[in-house]
């Protein structure tokens, strides 16, 4: 179960493109805005959850065209949303604030998001805790992946709503949108590559 907990936390921990995304919208919106980003996050996070436990996301991908549809969705989806950050100027923001980010914006970045397919079906395949009752142990990878995944993405929308609260100079600002950008996109091509592990 440590094992299983530290892998959980690790891979939340390490920035992906949901993760990227939520410290964007903190730092263009504001923490209680940027709540509702969440909630969507979270609501297509368990239905990730979801389409690996009962193996329909492994039967989708299991046809070739499907996988190059998926992979070509997410990917451009992923990599737009990187521009978009890249772009903005000196603001630091992904999206003009008439285009406040809401709960289905987080439900459809989770369901494009290759590293949660990635990231569900390694936890559930490679770590067994109940080797003789799939249900207890479903039970419990559930609990524990929720204790720690909410939390984690609640400090990033955090981090993200800080640097909303610094007044920096506009040319610093254009400066972590380039680094928020490019390091989006780098977890866009590495999400791309990592859908092969599904």
């Amino acid at each position: 179960m440590v094992a299983f907990a530290l892998a959980v936390f690790f891979m939340i921990a390490t920035p992906g493109p949901a993760v990227l995304a939520l410290a964007g919208v903190g730092a263009a919106f504001s923490f209680k805005n940027g709540l509702r980003f969440l909630v969507g996050l979270t609501i297509g996070y368990l239905l990730v959850w979801v389409l690996v436990i009962t193996g329909l996301a492994s039967l989708v991908f299991s046809v070739s065209y499907m996988r190059a549809i998926f992979l070509i969705i997410s990917s451009g989806y992923l990599i737009y949303l990187s521009f978009k950050i890249m772009m903005k100027g000196s603001k630091i923001a992904f999206i003009r604030p008439e285009n406040l980010p809401n709960f289905f914006d987080g439900i459809i970045l989770q369901l494009v998001n290759p590293k949660a397919y990635a990231f569900h079906s390694i936890l559930f395949s490679g770590f067994v805790i109940y080797p003789n009752d799939i249900i207890l142990e479903t039970i419990w990878k559930f609990i524990v992946m929720n204790a720690i995944w909410i939390p984690l993405h609640l400090v990033w929308l955090f981090i993200g709503a800080s640097i909303k609260k610094i007044n920096l100079d506009p040319y610093i600002q254009r400066k972590i949108n380039l680094v928020m950008g490019v390091s989006l996109f780098l977890v866009s091509i590495l999400s791309f590559l990592s859908i092969n592990k599904i």
